[in-house]
């Protein structure tokens, strides 16, 4: 029988060519466009054998729809721990929103290529994923839902508020800001661009100015 060891060093083996293969993925689509990229291409970007990108997903769109998911699966759990820690280190609500602000855009900075072939395919309706885009997208925001209901519960924030929407402009404006400092203003640190984002947040949402 195959030992625990081999069959942990087998699926650490598939982790990281999997990884390579969103690497590859989320490159050559973010220059080229998701119809002009090929299998081939992949394939050659990540430096395996074209079977091995089938080996692990049936199909390109598989392996676009699966590279959706892990993506947003990363930006979810970062703003998820961005939470869990201003609340271990007894942060307010605010406080755990701005850390969720910080993470989304140490994300973005991080993933960009990956960042904006998530805004181009929200926007598309014809794609064969949008289900699993929105289940996902929904995940993330979620996220911030949660805090938001939790402060609105604590007296943090006003009752008033509409939480769903709220928290889904919350997302909007680190995905749009971030984008545009990509594109427009590369020379701004995050440092930066956080400040400016966290003043946003200080007036509006908490309500100081």
């Amino acid at each position: 029988m195959e030992s625990t060891s081999a069959r942990a060093g087998g699926s650490t083996r598939r982790e990281a060519t999997r990884q390579k293969l969103y690497e590859a993925a989320v490159t050559l689509i973010a220059e080229q466009g998701f119809s002009a990229t090929t299998v081939d291409e992949i394939a050659e970007r990540a430096g395996v054998a074209k079977g091995t990108v089938y080996y692990n997903f049936a199909s390109k769109s598989v392996l676009f729809e699966e590279l959706l998911r892990h993506g947003v699966g990363l930006l979810t759990a970062s703003l998820k721990e961005a939470a869990e820690g201003t609340a271990r280190a007894g942060g307010g609500k605010v406080d755990a929103l701005d850390a969720m602000i910080r993470a989304g855009l140490v994300f973005i900075d991080r993933y960009p290529a990956f960042t904006q072939l998530y805004v181009a395919e929200l926007w598309r309706t014809n794609r064969a994923w949008q289900s699993t885009l929105m289940v996902v997208r929904q995940e993330a925001v979620a996220v911030v839902e949660g805090v938001l209901r939790e402060g609105v519960a604590a007296g943090e924030f006003s009752d008033e508020i509409d939480v769903p929407l709220t928290a889904a402009a919350l997302v909007g404006m680190v995905l749009v800001a971030a984008l545009d400092w990509k594109s427009f203003q590369p020379g701004r640190s995050l440092d930066d661009v956080h400040a400016a984002l966290s003043r946003l947040l200080q007036g509006r949402v908490s309500g100081r100015i």
